[in-house]
């Protein structure tokens, strides 16, 4: 797949943890990473303020406001990459045309995908704290959401418990590892 106009691509090890807001997105990913001994990235962290105002205020992002969010993590991204362990991204990347950007710029991009009942997204964003992202998004990330495959993700029910879930990635990833070629990535995971 053709770059998307950033520059060399990496070879490192790239995983992106998907899914819309309130999943669990941040919290996964930043302990995949530290259980595969990777770097953790942060996609919100990307944010111009001009995007975090706007969703602040409940109002969607157009995909050109979303284009050089995507690009610049993928450009921490690459620029993380140090052979140690994976570089793990945590992203809505809802759209297929949004991981497209991602694939394109990070050789090896493995996708996780965080699905879940809206009732159980509702009530995790209802008791989190100090986040920008209101409740009231939650409907337009869902007409969103452009769910990957079983053959493009590794597909997460986020209503199982949080360590059976974090189990079942690194196993997934550890064997991916040691299989080369493999696509061991490319299956469901339930506890």
């Amino acid at each position: 797949m053709a770059g998307h106009g950033t520059g060399a691509k990496s070879d490192g090890r790239f995983i992106l943890v998907m899914g819309v807001c309130g999943s669990g997105k941040s919290s996964l990913a930043n302990a995949l990473a530290d259980a595969l001994g990777g770097i953790f990235i942060e996609g919100d962290a990307f944010h111009p303020a001009e995007n975090i105002a706007r969703m602040s205020a409940g109002q969607p992002l157009t995909d050109a406001m979303r284009k050089p969010w995507l690009v610049a993590i993928a450009r921490a991204a690459r620029l993380s990459a140090s052979g140690a362990g994976p570089v793990v991204i945590a992203c809505s990347a809802l759209k297929r045309s949004y991981r497209d950007i991602l694939h394109g710029e990070l050789t090896g991009l493995r996708v996780v995908h965080l699905s879940g009942e809206r009732s159980l997204i509702a009530e995790r964003m209802t008791a989190r704290r100090d986040h920008f992202m209101p409740l009231s998004m939650l409907d337009s990330q869902l007409a969103d959401l452009e769910p990957p495959s079983s053959q493009e993700a590794v597909i997460v029910d986020i209503a199982n418990p949080p360590a059976a879930i974090l189990r079942g990635l690194v196993d997934t990833f550890r064997a991916e590892q040691s299989v080369s070629g493999g696509d061991a990535a490319s299956e469901n995971i339930r506890a």
